[in-house]
């Protein structure tokens, strides 16, 4: 495993958890508003709101990790160090999704904090 296959490994991720959000919303909004124009404003609640903000903060991990990855991979620069910390944050990314969707708070904080860690390792690397 390579740090871009981490990199698509991670895009998968982020798909699995749009699909959920979207099966969510479709129970409680209902289809025909989903397909709508959606000029009136509805909101979802408990679990399917939490996706939706763990699929927001997915989003900006994605931001964050690609480059980093990609960086890496342009410089030829990939070494056992980006190695493992590509691995932590995928790790790290697969709790965070469950704990932010069932509100373990407490260990979806720690592995933001950790994916996080985890980012920034990367871009050091780079340097």
């Amino acid at each position: 495993m390579t740090e871009t296959t981490i990199l698509a490994a991670y895009g998968l991720l982020v798909m699995i958890t749009i699909l959920l959000q979207v099966l969510g919303a479709t129970r409680q909004l209902s289809l025909g508003y989903l397909m709508s124009s959606r000029d009136e404003t509805r909101s979802t609640t408990g679990m399917t709101a939490r996706v939706a903000r763990a699929l927001e903060n997915s989003i900006t991990a994605m931001a964050l990790f690609a480059p980093a990855v990609l960086i890496l991979a342009a410089l030829d620069r990939s070494s056992a160090a980006s190695l493992l910390s590509a691995q932590v944050f995928l790790a790290a990314r697969i709790v965070y999704l469950p704990a932010y969707a069932f509100g373990l708070t407490g260990i979806r904080t720690v592995a933001w904090l950790i994916g996080f860690a985890a980012t920034a390792a990367l871009y050091l690397l780079a340097l």
